[in-house]
């Protein structure tokens, strides 16, 4: 039975916190009862048939573990309560109480939450070819991590054969294509597979034109195992990491994540590295394409995507520079003296990487990057140390559920434990429920970044981190802006509570290195990004050339950043007034007319990091209430509150699809179904708008409706994504289905019910 390990070490690893928030998965075999295995045999088979039905996991294998070893007797039938609970005082203190003590009996020993983070489906298959290319995968995954991550294809392919962008996608090319050849690198054979899994893949791959149509990673990463080839593939050119910074085109000023996976690919594209040709490989060379492979037409390869994938397509711009590039620019390179460039731009590339590596703790910015990374890393060495530094953290992508096991984008363990906290202390009951509060405490001091990038960092493209959080843990080193403002948020909301309830709260000067962070982060616009300042030009998307994603090439501003560094800042000025006065009132000013600017006609706010005008609708509110604005001042909130209102459902709740991401349009579930997150964050805005005020029935039909979906446990039941990126990557965030119904329940009670 597999286990979970918190805040666990070992060779090759190193820490700046003693693995503080890190999550890795181990299988013993003597591990569990009888009972609970038998537990985990029924989730497992509950999911497989329900998978078309519900489609994310809801974590039961971490969820019943981490229960035990805090005393908790969790009742796993996802059954609800037989009778309809109504909103009075009593009910909803029962409610609530239910709902805080299971959370708290799922909470880590070292204060977060763990969770798996679904996202692309193609994740799990680049970590593969990588492991299967590097002659690492035997040594890496064990025959039951085969096993799991074999389940996990499989309970994630369409009916019609192939695999989604994601859980909830209709079959792409890339998912479809790279998956298939996961699983023939992991010993599956052509006709294996529940109901002929493997030939229906082949099928649906073939039926919409082959491999060929693959996007451009997908076309990198069969290049690099050899079922590709690289005349294939539009250029890359490392030449580029060799101009001057202040090149819009120069990758050091691309967008963090997106940097961090072109500057490699180009490194691959320049070395053309191709994989060991195994007979495998030359069997997949037959299975993925409908032509001979002599015989397929490669330079007319490089422009073809399967319409399935081709979510942005090329610009005619791209097409005739990438021509360019393939008929001149590449023949150029390759010739002396000029070919010296692109040995040069290697080395450097080379060097860069190394440095992201260390500062990364091998962890790298996502798991994508770091299949990359790794990659390029055994390139220029098999046998260095560094090599096996990268192997030892593949551990931390991999995450097992009822679904099987696969390869997160990454993990969010500060980013949930500082929203957790402000979901418990909404409740009032600090006192009762201490013990979460000290340990959340905890980790969030344990997990700020304590040092800037080593070096140079400005050269390696690195903004300062000292004083911030990472949206995971402290040893990956990225700063992000809102999980700094949240954390700040959730820290000085603690120092407001007695210490022998909460714990001491943090020093002074961590906090203003916290704020020093905040202040360096805000752009020209007033606006705020993710990682960094916006370092080129919006223009620069039309060179977008993923296909798959929007939005991808520039550090852009949104609303949920800005407004979670509006808030936090506030809170801080009340704290500490003195402290760099002005430039925070000037911050925060330029950061509230940015959210002002960014609203819709019709009210709302487009959100990028959830789903969508729910989410981006909420936070603004909440930034524009952080600075005295309010229904009967602010414009905005009107409108906010009169959008969101015309939205709520017969049924009381909310219930937005990652269509509105994808489309940029308001788009309901199927069905008019609600969504317990998307009703939470809703409520949470008008409240703080001052709904209750005004008319509080509509928060009264929604509080009944989270109320009545809570399971018998004290669990919310899991439903659809409910976080988004880049416009057409929906993510699922396993933690929101507790801390949003909590949160927004908590301050129903407190500001609905007890002031009745």
């Amino acid at each position: 039975m597999w286990k979970l390990k918190i805040a666990d070490g070992g060779p090759w690893l190193k820490s700046g916190n003693n693995h503080i928030g890190r999550e890795t998965w181990e299988f013993d075999q003597n591990n569990g009862s009888s009972e609970e295995r038998d537990a985990v045999d029924t989730a497992r088979a509950e999911f497989e048939k329900n998978r078309f039905r519900t489609r994310h996991s809801s974590d039961v294998l971490a969820r019943m573990q981490l229960a035990k070893e805090n005393n908790f007797s969790l009742d796993l039938q996802k059954s609800k309560y037989e009778t309809t609970v109504d909103t009075d005082l009593p009910t909803v203190t029962e409610v609530l109480k239910k709902a805080l003590s299971y959370f708290s009996a799922i909470q880590a020993h070292d204060g977060h939450w763990p969770g798996d983070f679904p996202g692309p489906l193609f994740t799990t298959a680049t970590m593969i070819i990588v492991l299967y290319v590097t002659e690492s995968l035997g040594i890496t995954l064990s025959s039951e991590h085969r096993k799991e991550i074999c389940r996990y294809l499989y309970n994630r392919q369409n009916t019609d054969g192939g695999w989604g962008l994601h859980a909830e996608g209709e079959s792409s090319m890339l998912s479809s294509a790279l998956n298939y050849t996961a699983l023939r690198l992991l010993g599956e054979s052509v006709d294996d597979g529940p109901d002929m899994s493997m030939p229906k893949a082949r099928k649906w791959i073939h039926d919409h034109g082959g491999a060929t149509m693959i996007p451009i990673l997908g076309k990198v990463w069969l290049s690099v195992l050899g079922v590709f080839e690289w005349s294939g593939v539009n250029p890359i050119p490392p030449e580029l990491f060799l101009l001057p910074s202040f090149v819009p085109i120069q990758p050091g000023r691309l967008w963090s994540h997106f940097r961090m996976a072109f500057i490699p690919m180009s490194y691959l594209y320049g070395m053309k590295f191709v994989g060991p040709i195994t007979e495998l490989v030359l069997s997949l060379r037959e299975e993925l394409h409908i032509h001979p492979y002599k015989k397929i037409n490669w330079k007319q390869a490089r422009s073809l995507c399967a319409k399935e994938d081709a979510y942005y397509p090329h610009t005619w711009l791209q097409e005739c520079l990438s021509d360019c590039l393939y008929s001149f620019g590449e023949p150029f390179l390759a010739r002396w003296p000029v070919s010296y460039m692109r040995r040069k731009a290697l080395q450097q590339i080379a060097e860069f990487l190394k440095y992201e590596d260390e500062n990364s703790q091998y962890i790298c910015i996502g798991a994508a990057q770091k299949a990359l990374s790794m990659l390029c890393c055994w390139i220029e060495n098999p046998n260095s140390d560094a090599f096996k530094h990268h192997l030892a953290r593949v551990a931390d992508f991999l995450w097992v559920g009822e679904d099987g096991m696969k390869v997160r984008v990454c993990a969010g363990q500060l980013w949930d434990v500082a929203f957790a906290v402000q979901a418990i202390l909404a409740c009032n009951n600090a006192e009762e429920f201490g013990s979460t509060l000290r340990k959340s405490h905890n980790f969030i001091k344990a997990s700020q970044i304590v040092d800037n990038p080593s070096g140079d960092f400005s050269r390696n493209y690195r903004h300062i981190s000292k004083g911030g959080w990472a949206f995971q843990v402290a040893d990956q080193g990225w700063q992000v802006s809102d999980c700094t403002a949240e954390a700040l948020k959730a820290l000085l909301m603690l120092s407001k509570f007695p210490s022998d309830i909460v714990g001491n709260q943090m020093e002074t000067y961590r906090f203003h290195d916290a704020v020093n962070i905040l202040l360096s982060l805000q752009n020209p616009n007033g606006g705020y990004g993710t990682w960094e300042l916006a370092r080129t030009y919006p223009w620069m998307e039309i060179l977008n050339m993923t296909e798959i994603y929007a939005d991808i090439m520039v550090e852009h501003q949104y609303v949920e950043c800005t407004s979670s560094v509006i808030q936090a800042l506030a809170l801080f000025r009340e704290k500490y007034p003195g402290h760099r006065k002005d430039e925070i009132e000037q911050c925060i000013r330029r950061a509230t007319e940015f959210v002002e600017k960014l609203q819709n006609d019709d009210g709302s706010w487009f959100g990028s990091w959830g789903i969508c005008f729910t989410y981006g609708t909420w936070f603004a509110i909440e930034g524009l209430s952080a600075v005295g604005q309010c229904y009967n001042n602010s414009t905005c909130i009107r409108k906010a509150c009169q959008f969101l209102l015309s939205k709520q459902l017969r049924n009381g709740g909310w219930g937005e699809s990652h269509l509105s991401s994808r489309t940029k349009a308001y788009t309901n579930l199927d069905g008019e179904k609600s969504h317990i997150v998307n009703t939470a964050w809703a409520m949470l805005a008008l409240m703080k708008a001052g709904q209750v005020e005004r008319d509080p029935s509509p928060l009264h039909k929604a509080a009944k409706l989270i109320m009545n979906m809570q399971l018998r446990s004290g669990d919310f039941p899991q439903e659809e994504m409910i976080g988004s990126f880049l416009k057409n990557g929906p993510l699922c965030y396993m933690a929101y289905r507790n801390i949003f119904p909590i949160w927004a329940l908590g301050e129903y009670h407190r500001l609905v019910l007890q002031s009745d």
